[in-house]
């Protein structure tokens, strides 16, 4: 346990050094000065970064993909459909309400909408279109259609919406949908998407196994697009001035011990919904033999211990500091501003929990015919023209929609030429990158940005929310793209070889008689 354990700690300091190497050099420079306290401050929490990266993606190992692959599995091979959905629709709810980046996100939206409301509705959502998912997998259907059916659908959702005036809730329901499929989320529904189509079985099981996240995404954006025409006010001036009270970071090393009390227990909380309902279906369904649930057990302490870690780091460090780096680079250059998001979204999604959980997955899935590096290189590239293209939209103040209905065809069109796994990994790959980071360094960042060049609280709804869904959608076209780059090279490769048959000298034939 304890190699397994240094194996995640080397993984996670190669994630989150690049991040922090950056931040600490532009801390130096007249970009955006920190004080001595506060580098200390983002330091240590970087450190604490690492460690709870390393813990949770152990956990994870041990605890969550596990009872996910476990459930899809005993489930299935109950042959009760009506089981197998009302399980996976009260999982889906309680899975997304123990999502940190949720209520990261939720917290920072309460003056317009009641944040439980929020929290709940969007658990309804993710439930709902696990169901769709299950269902896609039992029955064989593809998932392609499914996505341009319910994309259609959104859209259409986001027309009245816009009818209705309510187009200030637009970015805000996109974001809903990115930071659902997080490090809680992501490797249970994986691994249950992955335990039923290998107990469905059929030609198309590996393909099968992916989707699920695809799918979970697009429920929240329709709930709370739907929430939103019942729900009015801005964010208000107090919202502002909490999210700007970490410019102020001098005590926060004193507030860790406060920040770990309180994330404590709502991580003991969630996490108790999750073990509470897998220990009923142990006792019901499932019937598991007991070193089985001890290794579970013992991933859910270091899931645990990962997760309070990692959001006190995120909290008390990277939520601060990046408020202040948006805020001070935005006063020194707006085009510098846009090319530090190109650079700093390239490297964070390095530091998502979940982005190692779905490479892994791939990998195993589909052979080694997709890379881990393949993956961590299109992710890259994906964030970091998303969080450019970002900035670019709050300088400029126009509709989020200008990049996502344009975005949105081109993914979709991109799934007609590629091979269906490419698809179902691409918009699964959307979902995870938005994670923990991006809700809570990322946004803070376009946040602060945002009050630095509009000058108050009325354009965060409009301009600064909008940057999870950019970092969810990019990654389907550069996914797809290696999927159509694949596809290319294996004809290059054929028609070479080919060439070389028919143009091979007959002399060198060897005919045996």
């Amino acid at each position: 346990m304890a190699k397994a354990l240094l194996v995640k700690l080397k993984e996670s300091l190669i994630s989150v050094l690049p991040i922090a190497i950056i931040v600490l050099i532009i801390s130096f420079t007249p970009l955006a000065p920190l004080t001595a306290t506060e580098q200390i401050t983002f330091a240590v929490c970087a450190v604490m970064l690492i460690l709870g990266i390393g813990l949770f993606n152990l956990g994870a190992d041990l605890a969550m993909t596990p009872m996910g692959g476990h459930v899809g599995t005993g489930l299935t091979k109950s042959k009760k459909v009506l089981v197998l959905v009302s399980v996976c629709f009260i999982m889906g709810v309680l899975i997304t309400i123990a999502e940190p980046d949720l209520s990261v996100l939720a917290s920072q939206v309460s003056d317009v909408m009641n944040d439980t409301v929020l929290i709940v509705t969007v658990g309804v959502g993710v439930g709902i279109f696990l169901i769709i998912a299950v269902l896609k997998i039992v029955f064989h259907k593809s998932l392609s259609m499914l996505l341009m059916f319910f994309y259609l659908m959104l859209f259409a959702i986001c027309s009245m919406l816009i009818e209705c005036g309510k187009n200030n809730f637009l970015a805000l329901s996109f974001d809903s949908g990115g930071v659902t499929t997080g490090p809680i989320t992501v490797p249970f529904i994986m691994a249950l998407g992955f335990g039923i189509a290998t107990t469905v079985g059929g030609r198309d099981a590996n393909e099968n196994s992916f989707g699920l996240i695809a799918l979970c995404s697009i429920g929240p954006i329709i709930a709370v697009m739907i929430l939103s025409l019942c729900s009015k006010g801005e964010i208000s001036q107090d919202t502002l001035n909490a999210l700007a009270s970490y410019e102020t970071v001098e005590g926060s090393l004193a507030l860790i011990g406060h920040s770990i009390l309180n994330t404590a227990k709502d991580v003991l909380l969630a996490l108790a919904l999750i073990v509470v309902f897998f220990l009923i279906l142990q006792f019901t369904v499932l019937k598991l033999p007991r070193q089985k649930l001890a290794q579970i057990g013992i991933g859910i302490a270091y899931t645990f211990f990962g997760l309070v870690i990692f959001l006190v780091a995120v909290e008390v460090g990277f939520m601060p500091i990046g408020f202040k780096l948006g805020t001070e680079i935005a006063n020194f250059s707006q085009p510098v501003l846009a090319v530090f998001g190109l650079v700093i979204g390239f490297v964070v999604v390095l530091a998502e929990p979940a982005v190692h959980v779905l490479n892994k997955q791939v990998e195993q899935v589909t052979g080694g015919g997709v890379k881990k590096i393949e993956m961590l290189i299109a992710l890259s590239l994906a964030v970091g023209v998303s969080l450019c293209l970002s900035i670019i939209r709050m300088i400029f103040h126009f509709s989020l929609l200008y990049y996502l209905i344009p975005g949105y065809l081109i993914s979709l069109g991109l799934s007609f030429f590629v091979p269906r796994v490419y698809t179902a990994i691409a918009f699964d790959s959307g979902g995870v990158a938005s994670g923990p980071l991006t809700s809570s360094f990322i946004l803070p960042l376009i946040v602060g940005a945002c009050v630095s060049i509009n000058g108050g609280a009325d354009a965060i709804l409009t301009d600064a929310f909008g940057v999870v869904a950019m970092v969810a959608m990019t990654p389907l076209i550069t996914i797809q793209a290696l999927g159509f780059k694949a596809i290319m090279s294996a004809k290059v490769r054929d028609k070479i070889a080919m060439k070389r048959i028919l143009s091979a000298d007959d002399e060198q034939i060897i005919y045996f008689e």
